[in-house]
């Protein structure tokens, strides 16, 4: 047996239990999770605007382990190995998504902490193949949040033009605070916005090497050349056009926002693009954490025991954790 924090559905909080340990199957093998970083997706499950989860589920998808039992056909993977989990949980490789390299649309896709359980225990199960083994120097509880805030940031920055060098980061939470040092450390100039008089958000955005902080009621002094809005927040994006220069790429990381209001053609025209970003490739897994063996990224982190999970949860959802939230296993 082993302790998990589980979800039975909307309008519940989550429950501490005594559940089975899991056993895994052929391609799967079984993590002692060290560490789960609580993601704004699992606020938005928990809030039923993700509404097709596995019931009843354990959440979380920032996983960080030791893999304790391998499945008979696992390869690459053994007992002792430190891994990372991601949102991705398993793909066809069978679908039109799939065979073009567009894996994060996969048809039949399963998605840790959502559908299949995921973090908030002291066991999880996983497919190895869409497991990361990490550089040594990420293996300690502040790296759970690059296993989602880190890999969407990611690859929602990818997105912009190569060649934008003025960036917009709207919503400065736990993936803003990653990106930021990425893209400071290729050159970029950054534009904070977060909530209006959010001032530590700011100044903690002006520390982290943001060229300007601000609300996003205020104007920025430059043009943006592409812009990221974390935030899940539809009226955001005619704000993210207004701010972006001609041919320049305003880019929805999240899974949810709320609906975008209309706005006037003039913010569009200019061959600006408004683009979604749709979960992962283990590309870009791979990609990231190449990276990160060049540019040293440092994650702020608050710490919470398992049982603490709705604590920590209810402090995010008000906006109360700078950085990003994780659970640590005892």
């Amino acid at each position: 047996m082993m302790q998990a924090m589980v979800f039975e559905g909307v309008g519940t909080t989550l429950a501490l239990k005594e559940v089975p340990l899991p056993e895994p199957a052929a391609y799967q093998v079984l993590v002692k999770v060290i560490a789960c970083g609580i993601c704004r997706t699992d606020l938005h499950i928990i809030d039923g605007e993700l509404n097709q989860p596995k019931l009843p589920l354990i959440p979380g998808h920032e996983i960080l382990g030791q893999v304790v039992l391998t499945g008979q056909q696992v390869s690459g993977i053994k007992a002792g190995d430190m891994v990372g989990i991601p949102w991705l949980g398993y793909t066809c490789g069978k679908c039109k998504y799939c065979k073009s390299g567009k894996e994060n649309l996969c048809e039949n896709a399963e998605f840790t902490g959502y559908t299949i359980d995921g973090g908030y225990a002291q066991y999880t199960i996983a497919h190895y193949q869409y497991c990361f083994q990490l550089p040594v120097n990420y293996t300690g509880p502040e790296a759970a949040p690059l296993l989602c805030a880190g890999l969407i940031g990611y690859r929602s920055y990818r997105m912009a033009n190569n060649h934008a060098q003025n960036i917009g980061l709207y919503g400065f939470g736990a993936a803003a605070h990653i990106i930021i040092q990425i893209a400071i450390h290729e050159g970029k100039k950054v534009f904070a916005f977060t909530r209006p008089g959010d001032t530590a958000s700011q100044q903690f955005a002006l520390r982290l090497g943001a060229s300007w902080a601000g609300g996003t009621d205020q104007e920025p002094p430059e043009k943006q050349d592409a812009t990221i809005i974390f935030a899940p927040a539809g009226e955001l994006v005619p704000k993210a056009l207004h701010d972006t220069d001609k041919g320049g790429d305003v880019i929805c990381g999240g899974i949810h926002m709320s609906d975008i209001p209309s706005f006037p053609y003039d913010l569009l025209w200019g061959e600006r693009v408004v683009r979604s970003v749709a979960n992962l490739t283990r590309k870009d897994g791979k990609d990231f954490f190449e990276l990160l063996q060049h540019a040293s990224v440092h994650t702020e982190t608050t710490l919470f025991k398992l049982a603490d999970a709705n604590k920590a949860i209810d402090q995010l959802r008000k906006g109360q954790i700078r950085g990003a939230a994780v659970l640590v296993m005892e």
